[in-house]
């Protein structure tokens, strides 16, 4: 039976970044993806700031496009604003997770795709982990740490169903379409952001270019009740009236569409560590709840993670796994503190504008950014820094002033030509 140092199940960002730290440390690393190719589901849409790049040490060949504008459209409001330098890129998903497998190989790590993880057990100060090739009989390995990096379905921290507590729940559908050079060009280079009742009631949806004249576009919402929309048309009718409608594309080649669910811990009130598994990524809430993104996001959570992992490694040959129980405790709290003051603050505005709000509503507030410049956009957007709100309030309030003064002068001008 072969031996691992830690054993992360899921291949996606957060646990292909994370097994990619540990190699790099040193560690005798197993990398566990269950599909045979990482084009099997290229499916994950990514915009991020440009800083991504250098911040996570990754090469412009994860890359599928760069942007430079931003645009938020509502159903009867839009708002746009752009830069003479890219901004941000957009991940190529498939290209992002090969490159973080290949780069743990490179640092002596072991890669085992086409492989399903099925369950663990403790024996003494080992975890025994099972797994099934698509091809072949099942396959059991020795780890002392297993790193549950398995998205939303949180396969390894909550092995029985009835543990798992209740999520919020969202489902997305995306259609990545090929369209002709002159209509590509449109949108090259542009994040578009849908909200309001006519393009996803409870939710957002977007276009994001791609590489070789592919856009992105998706929607999104809460699989909860709102306060005014009684009922709604299936996920895909949005989706498809953006491309109808904002687009207003007769000829283009489909090239897929897929869909996925995300769950949220209101509160991030996951399980972190528990039996020798340690959770990152998804499976602990680090998509945030009002922006969707989380490739970013589990990303730097795996750096945390990765800092306590490497001290449990080392440390276990001193120590039990039942004595280093409490070895990441410091993890999660460093995880809370990072994460939880900015999320909890997008829970509840995302609760607020997906869930409470009425169409009138989304439509002033989106009308009301025209008093944002386009850093104050990316602040909010991707950084959840809500104090940009108060400078946009004083420029409005200045402007008032300006327009007030101006009124005034008239009335003065006007009045002087009166009693010429």
């Amino acid at each position: 039976m072969q031996e691992f140092a830690v054993v992360v199940i899921g291949a996606g960002p957060s646990g292909g970044h994370c097994a990619r730290l540990l190699a790099k440390l040193g560690h005798k690393v197993l990398l566990v993806e269950q599909h045979e190719s990482f084009a099997i589901n290229n499916f994950s849409s990514a915009a991020s700031p440009l800083e991504i790049l250098e911040k996570f040490d990754l090469p412009e060949t994860v890359v599928a496009s760069h942007w430079r504008k931003l645009e938020i459209v509502a159903s009867n409001v839009y708002r746009q604003w752009q830069a003479p330098q890219n901004l941000g890129i957009v991940f190529d998903f498939m290209k992002l997770r090969e490159f973080l497998a290949k780069d743990t190989q490179k640092h002596g790590g072991e890669v085992w795709l086409g492989h399903r993880y099925l369950k663990c057990r403790q024996e003494a100060d080992q975890m025994i982990v099972e797994l099934k090739p698509k091809h072949g009989e099942i396959v059991a390995v020795k780890t002392q740490l297993i790193v549950d990096a398995t998205g939303y379905s949180r396969a390894v921290i909550y092995p029985h169903k009835k543990d798992r507590p209740s999520f919020y729940k969202a489902t997305g559908i995306e259609y990545l379409i090929e369209v002709d050079p002159q209509a590509y060009q449109k949108y090259a280079d542009s994040l578009i952001f849908f909200l309001g009742y006519k393009w996803s009631p409870k939710g957002y949806s977007w276009i994001f270019p791609m590489d070789n004249h592919q856009l992105k576009i998706g929607s999104a919402w809460i699989n909860a009740p709102h306060k005014i929309i009684q009922e709604s048309k299936p996920l895909r009718d949005y989706t498809e009236a953006i491309i109808k409608d904002y687009l207003q594309l007769n000829e283009y080649k489909l090239i897929e569409i897929h869909g996925s669910i995300l769950e949220y811990s209101s509160g991030l009130q996951d399980v972190y560590y528990r039996d020798g598994v340690i959770a990152i990524g998804d499976a602990v809430s680090t998509v945030n709840f009002l922006g969707g993104e989380g490739i970013r996001h589990g990303m730097q959570g795996a750096e945390i993670a990765s800092k306590y992992i490497d001290l449990f490694l080392k440390n276990s040959a001193k120590d039990s796994i039942q004595n280093n129980q409490n070895s990441f405790d410091n993890y999660q709290k460093e995880m809370q503190a990072y994460f939880a003051n900015k999320w909890n603050l997008s829970e509840q505005i995302g609760k607020k504008v997906y869930l409470e709000y009425s169409d009138a509503r989304i439509d002033q507030g989106v009308s009301y950014l025209k008093y944002f410049t386009i850093e104050d956009m990316i602040a909010i957007l991707f950084y959840y820094d809500f104090s940009k709100t108060s400078r946009g309030i004083k420029r409005a309030l200045l402007q008032k002033i300006d327009e007030l003064i101006s009124w005034i002068s008239s009335l003065f001008r006007s009045s002087d030509r009166d009693q010429f």
